[in-house]
């Protein structure tokens, strides 16, 4: 019972269902189905009239038994249909909403600081690849997004752009050090690449994650001019600052190359809460690799609740044709069968 003529398509496995829990009771068709039979087994076709038990063996084999078994099984196939209606089959390419949900995932852009600040040892082995670690946790609970990253330092370019090859991603996030680039912390510069990754998108839900461990020291584009780009793209920024409070050991350049000396910490954590609130995001403080993967966690959960929160106020489409159609076809034919039946015995008698 697949297809039947034109768009008359009731393949189940081509539909998602609002009510599933519905299509547990077609687990009832088998016990149904051998009741119904059994009963049939049993008992002797009702004949009105008095006939030789051999020919009224005949009958029964050539006609009237096998009417009856035909309309056991069109009723179960009504019954099964009815559980599929109650289930709500629709599908997706039928549904006409945006498509900023779960079902079809959104984009995020990581944007990482890769100055040399990034290898200070206050996270285990450093900031950078604490931060990496972190990241690589939170792409592999990720089901369905487009993900992409920009590193930043002085400068900033695109490492990977949103991509649902994870496995790339990933490898792209590995192989960024910050040595190479221009020294500094471009925040504003690194947010603003981020942005172009996303604003042609045609997604709504957009997200960028921003960690840093300084102050804005570089680059031509500000953190708060970067953040009203952002914000005009309906793109929502987290903010991360991640360092240790107090002194870190941290790499310091010196004509002897580079050394490591304890040093202040300092995250420019006013822009970082403004960059967030402008565009309706949240600003994380990590001070250990603990809390840094607690953030990017309660960030995960905050975006599949947002989507969720979406799908919740999406309505539920009318029932397909092919269902109702293919309802109505067995409902008449099991009328016609009956009132045929009905009529076969009339004349008989």
């Amino acid at each position: 019972m697949m297809k039947m003529w034109g768009n008359w398509n009731i393949n189940p496995w081509s539909y998602s269902y609002f009510e599933p829990s519905f299509l547990w009771l077609l687990c009832l068709l088998p016990i149904i189905g051998w009741l119904l039979f059994r009963k049939e087994f049993y008992r002797k076709a009702d004949l009105p009239f008095s006939v030789p038990s051999f020919f009224q063996k005949r009958i029964e084999n050539r006609s009237i038994v096998w009417v009856r078994r035909i309309l056991i099984l069109l009723k179960l196939s009504v019954f099964a249909l009815f559980l599929f209606i109650l289930a709500k089959p629709f599908r997706w390419k039928d549904m006409q909403i945006h498509p900023d949900n779960y079902a079809f995932g959104i984009d995020i852009m990581l944007a990482i600081d890769v100055s040399l600040s990034m290898q200070a040892k206050d996270f285990n082995p450093n900031r950078l690849q604490a931060a990496k670690n972190v990241a690589y946790e939170f792409i592999e609970q990720r089901e369905g997004d487009r993900i992409g990253f920009v590193a930043y330092a002085g400068e900033a370019y695109s490492a990977c752009p949103p991509t649902r090859d994870y496995v790339q991603l990933m490898s792209k996030i590995q192989e960024v050090n910050g040595f190479e680039m221009e020294q500094g912390t471009a925040i504003g510069t690194g947010l603003g690449t981020a942005v172009l990754q996303l604003k042609n998108d045609t997604l709504k839900s957009k997200v960028i994650i921003l960690l840093t461990d300084g102050m804005n020291n570089a680059g031509q584009l500000s953190p708060l001019a970067a953040a009203e780009l952002a914000k005009s793209k309906n793109i929502c920024v987290y903010t991360i600052g991640i360092g240790s409070m107090g002194k870190a050991l941290t790499p310091v350049v010196t004509p002897f190359g580079l050394n490591y000396e304890y040093q202040e910490v300092e995250i420019d954590e006013g822009t970082l809460k403004s960059i967030a609130s402008q565009t309706g995001g949240m600003y994380f403080r990590a001070t250990d690799q603990s809390s840094l993967s607690e953030i990017y966690e309660r960030i995960d959960q905050m975006e599949k609740q947002k989507m969720a929160d979406k799908m919740s106020q999406i309505d539920p489409p009318t029932t397909p044709n092919a269902f109702l159609n293919w309802l109505l076809f067995l409902v008449m034919l099991i009328f016609v069968m009956e009132f045929g039946l009905f009529t076969f015995q009339r004349n008989r008698g």
